[in-house]
């Protein structure tokens, strides 16, 4: 079943959107959700603003969440490690509470719910791969091993590597992905400039990142 074939769910307003803040107060922090990952085999990572905090060594900026991605196929090893809690999918502004396994499989993005208080505290992303390959969701031509893609902090919690989160950040550019460009292009080195370059180039052509590069 393709995400558009999905039924259900409930389409969100724009108020209900807005509302969700509340919900995502006490998200967790990446050193927590490493710590209940650590003995899982999955390549996992943190992704969006967090990594690229993580990148640089400290937080920069509030965070309204917390994102990971990790490879579609083996998303049930990490869903086994957070019994008591509720996966919810999100998509297209629809939202289905307690996710049958259909409706994971056919959309992109799982809130990991505490039923207890209704709190948010994760948003997992289930990424496409081949087997042991990392496939860049806007462009699945762009094919990579995980270890190419994957870096570790001081501490060793997993992030997204900074050439790579930019380039999902440059598809809408809001405020927030202005700021982190420009806060993390100055620790950028020669080789993940020349990545980012090119990604950038293939992905989106003309892009106004491309002449600060």
């Amino acid at each position: 079943m393709s995400e558009a074939e999905l039924e259900g769910g409930v389409r969100l307003s724009a108020e209900e959107i807005a509302a969700l803040d509340g919900n995502w107060a006490h998200h967790w922090t990446p050193s927590q959700v490493a710590r209940l990952l650590a003995e899982v085999a999955v390549p996992w990572y943190v992704a969006a603003g967090w990594a690229l905090d993580l990148f640089r060594g400290k937080q920069t900026r509030k965070h309204g969440d917390l994102e990971i991605a990790v490879p579609a196929n083996r998303f049930a090893e990490i869903r086994a490690r957070f019994d008591g809690y509720a996966f919810d999918a999100v998509s297209s502004g629809r939202l289905w509470r307690g996710a049958a396994p259909e409706v994971i499989a056919a959309t992109h993005q799982t809130w990991l719910r505490d039923p207890r208080t209704d709190d948010y505290l994760l948003d997992v992303f289930r990424e496409p791969h081949d087997g042991d390959a990392w496939i860049c969701r806007h462009d699945p031509t762009i094919r990579l091993p995980y270890d190419a893609v994957i870096r570790h902090s001081a501490d060793g919690i997993p992030y997204l590597a900074p050439e790579f989160v930019l380039l999902f950040k440059s598809k809408q550019v809001r405020p927030k992905d202005q700021a982190d460009f420009e806060e993390t292009l100055p620790h950028l080195d020669p080789n993940q400039r020349a990545t980012l370059t090119d990604l950038l180039a293939r992905v989106h052509p003309g892009h106004a990142w491309l002449d600060r590069l």
